[in-house]
């Protein structure tokens, strides 16, 4: 029933809000000053993209309309990388090739999260992390922390409600350790 009632403007603006929750959510000061991620441009869109993954991850496998809001959500994410690539200064010409470079990257990214996370390998996940958002393999203590916030914001997800993701309405966990 919730497929025949989901229309394009409801997916877009469900999807838009539910990027906006993604985007609050890497911002969160306990993930820079707890978890120890480096408050720089490329760290921070290391963690858009973490928490996309989540996010994508959590509408894998529930039907047409979860398959539909999940491809508005990564397409907002994608025009927002557009943008601030041209509010960095990148010029026209040069934006498209940028943009398949990072859509390479993300891609590969995405994929790796989410077959550590359906796995529920910290590890995996961890040694990822480490060298996707600490740029050190190093950093495996900070990276195996957020490691298990990702697993545990995995299954917090997977308990919320389509119905409710479906209209926009996604609670991120509250407390990051």
């Amino acid at each position: 029933m919730l497929e025949r009632l989901f229309r394009p403007r409801q997916a877009r603006v469900a999807g838009e809000a539910l990027y906006a929750g993604l985007v609050e959510q890497a911002r969160r000061p306990e993930l820079y000053r707890d978890l120890g991620v480096d408050d720089r441009i490329d760290a921070r869109f290391e963690l858009y993209v973490l928490h996309l993954s989540l996010l994508l991850a959590r509408l894998k496998a529930d039907g047409e309309a979860a398959a539909d809001l999940g491809q508005v959500v990564f397409d907002t994410f994608v025009g927002a990388l557009d943008d601030s690539l041209r509010e960095l200064g990148v010029g026209d010409l040069s934006v498209a090739k940028k943009m398949r470079k990072l859509g390479e990257a993300v891609y590969g990214r995405m994929l790796g999260y989410q077959r550590a996370l359906e796995a529920s390998d910290r590890e995996a996940l961890g040694g990822l992390l480490a060298r996707a958002v600490y740029g050190d393999e190093a950093r495996k203590v900070e990276a195996a922390r957020l490691a298990g916030y990702a697993l545990d914001t995995h299954l917090a997800l997977s308990d919320q409600r389509l119905d409710d993701i479906l209209r926009g309405r996604l609670a991120w966990p509250g407390e990051i350790s």
